[in-house]
């Protein structure tokens, strides 16, 4: 990282016209790595995939893959976004659906990489992070800041055939400046030794979205499996972590049972919950109960 590359400008939102709800927030799981998340005014969707089963993506280096599962809801169907976070650009995480119909002056906040190629077609708004960066978005007295983790998209010389990758921390500051939670999601990486000055510089990690499935390109490993989510539970330590992006995908090959049993046998059922598709993760402010909405009511979520 330059230490000449300058930090983005600010980004201003219009202020909501009703004071925000900044006791509870919700995150809902729609499918691959795409969530919807509200918290103190703000509605943020993570890695744009609305393509339907059967549907194919394009990889590059003519890959293919093909998608077993439906997104739990449509495009169309959206809140209105204040901004997308968009870990890389590979066409399941920023399908073609998404490039004709999202609105193109939505902000996006992505890597270098991705935020010029997303300027080309269109999407002005486009804003680009370097690795431990920072974007700044203020939403009437509410402060957003979300910075640039580091990630690796594939082991050796196969990260360099592949898009770069980042993952995101988002941090809230409510209105009164009571400081709200730290949510980071991991984008597609593998455990790498970049990771490990993560929780030297945020030690406490209040949820955690990983990207997992154990996806393979060519037969070599480029996100998480079950043994490396692990590692990353044990690495990170966050109160609570959601896996994300298990199976959506053929190329996805670890399923999340693999996780499931990984977790159990590493004694760290408590730390984690599972969300199936349109399911909804409801969470307070730090030190606080968080909640899983389901049809049949919720379920308290223990905290460390």
């Amino acid at each position: 990282m330059s230490a000449t590359t300058t930090a983005p400008r600010p980004l201003v939102l219009p202020a909501a016209a009703e004071p925000p709800n900044v006791a509870t927030g919700s995150l809902q799981f729609i499918g691959t790595a795409t969530v919807l998340l509200r918290y103190a005014g703000f509605t943020i969707l993570t890695d744009p995939n609305f393509l339907h089963r059967g549907d194919h993506v394009r990889l590059g280096y003519g890959l293919r893959s093909t998608r077993r599962t439906n997104p739990a809801l449509e495009l169309d169907d959206l809140p209105p976004l204040d901004l997308v976070v968009l870990s890389h650009l590979h066409e399941d995480h920023f399908d073609r659906v998404v490039e004709q119909r999202l609105d193109h002056r939505l902000p996006i906040v992505t890597t270098r990489h991705a935020a010029v190629a997303l300027r080309k077609k269109g999407f002005a708004a486009a804003r680009s992070l370097t690795t431990w960066h920072t974007q700044t978005v203020a939403k009437g007295d509410a402060r957003l800041r979300i910075t640039a983790m580091p990630g690796q998209h594939g082991p050796g010389v196969l990260s360099a055939l592949l898009p770069p990758v980042m993952g995101s921390l988002l941090e809230f500051t409510a209105p009164g400046g009571a400081v709200g939670p730290r949510i980071y999601i991991s984008g597609d990486t593998l455990i790498c030794e970049q990771l490990r000055a993560i929780p030297a510089r945020y030690p406490d990690i209040d949820l955690a979205l990983l990207h997992l499935g154990g996806t393979r390109v060519v037969g070599l490993l480029v996100t998480m499996d079950a043994r490396q989510g692990v590692e990353a539970l044990r690495l990170l330590r966050p109160r609570t972590a959601i896996p994300i992006h298990y199976d959506d995908y053929t190329v996805f090959k670890s399923p999340l049972r693999d996780f499931q049993r990984a977790v159990a046998a590493a004694g760290l059922i408590p730390h984690v919950r599972y969300l199936a598709r349109g399911e909804t993760y409801t969470f307070q402010m730090p030190g606080a109960v968080g909640a899983v909405e389901r049809r049949g009511g919720a379920g308290a979520v223990a905290r460390r």
